[in-house]
């Protein structure tokens, strides 16, 4: 697994060992940063359910101003820290040790702009479907704050697995398929259709 793009092009990563962690393919995770090459130059970027941060990881090589990484698993944590220590970032990041809904229960109410996401990025186990609805429910909720204008959500799951169209104010845009993976992107809209 490796960097694609940007300050840390080439560098290799970590993931943690058996199948408990999957981590984004450095195909589909090309896919992903191609499409959002316009919004990360200075975002805030949100990676739930961070595992190794290889997605984080490349948001903060191609030049997102800050990147929260949410995991809670220990294994997984540990390689986390370890390959931004190994790249040597040091800052514009913040590693939350807690589980995602924990961390998006208490930023439901408004938090100020500057500190909102521009780029969410959702990547559960793909045996965990209940995380998909419980995780986009939350950040769909239109009093949910956590989100700049014109942000996008990106959930990445299985090719056979369908997310539904909706989650509050979010609403499917576009959707990606490679391999057995799928890229499902999410805008938020100001109202829900009734």
């Amino acid at each position: 697994m490796r960097i694609i793009a940007g300050t840390y092009r080439s560098r290799v990563l970590e993931a943690p060992a058996g199948m408990s962690t999957r981590p984004t393919s450095d195909r589909l995770r090309e896919t992903l940063f191609n499409v959002l090459a316009p919004r990360i130059e200075g975002c805030g970027f949100l990676d739930l359910y961070a595992g190794s941060g290889a997605v984080g990881i490349e948001a903060i090589s191609r030049g997102a101003a800050h990147v929260t990484f949410v995991e809670r698993a220990p294994a997984a944590l540990k390689v986390l820290r370890g390959n931004l220590a190994r790249l040597g970032i040091d800052a514009g990041f913040h590693v939350d040790a807690g589980s995602v809904k924990a961390f998006l229960s208490p930023r439901l109410k408004a938090i100020p702009k500057r500190e909102r996401y521009k780029v969410v990025f959702v990547d559960p186990p793909y045996d965990a479907a209940q995380e998909y609805a419980a995780t986009l429910g939350q950040l769909g909720q239109a009093h949910a704050g956590i989100l700049a204008e014109g942000a996008v959500v990106i959930a990445e799951h299985r090719r056979k697995e369908a997310l539904e169209e909706r989650y509050g104010i979010l609403r499917r845009t576009r959707l990606l398929e490679q391999g057995d993976g799928a890229l499902s992107f999410f805008a938020a809209e100001t109202e829900t259709a009734d």
